[in-house]
């Protein structure tokens, strides 16, 4: 049995180069999570200065750096992987590229974690506290760029074409007086 109004059509080459309709807030969440980073930066370095003077420093100044790294590698992971993927987020590539950054990110945490616990030159409390206010104050910034985006509740969808359909003795209607 036949669809009486024929077959989908395939995605035409607009829609698969398409960028997805997330990448705005995307890169909206790039853009102000670093600068909130470097915010955080001179403040959190600030503070180490007047705490512990120059380990205090790197702490506040290496925290928000850490904490800037890895969250934007997962937004730079999703824009990769739409932009590999043609804005398709149902191929297992697009899952493929974001699980293995995060993997990645899990790996290098735990490492960095590792050997700058065991540095003299690095106050380990500014730092942590560099790292939370920097990780806390990204995840407001990426819901506030969620909540005020103004993305479609169906993105990212190609809609079949509406080809106009002119009976031979009916001419189109434009609203206007016969002539």
């Amino acid at each position: 049995m036949t669809d009486p109004k024929g077959p989908l059509p395939d995605r035409d080459e607009d829609s698969a180069t398409a960028p997805m309709s997330s990448r705005p807030v995307l890169v909206r969440a790039l853009r102000d999570g670093g600068l909130f980073a470097a915010a955080v930066a001179v403040v959190g370095g600030a503070i180490g200065v007047l705490t512990s003077g120059a380990p205090g420093l790197y702490g506040g100044l290496l925290g928000a750096a850490t904490a800037a790294a890895f969250l934007g590698l997962t937004a730079i992971s999703m824009l990769v992987a739409g932009r590999l993927t043609h804005g398709d987020q149902t191929t297992p590539v697009f899952f493929g590229v974001v699980f293995g950054t995060w993997v990645l990110k899990l790996v290098l945490f735990i490492v960095l974690m590792l050997w700058l616990g065991r540095q003299s030159w690095l106050d380990g409390r500014v730092f942590f506290f560099s790292v939370i206010a920097a990780v806390i104050g990204s995840l407001v910034i990426d819901s506030v760029a969620f909540i005020r985006a103004r993305v479609p509740y169906v993105s990212d969808v190609a809609m079949p074409r509406h080809e106009a359909r002119h009976d031979a003795g009916s001419a189109p209607s434009d609203g206007g007086s016969p002539s």
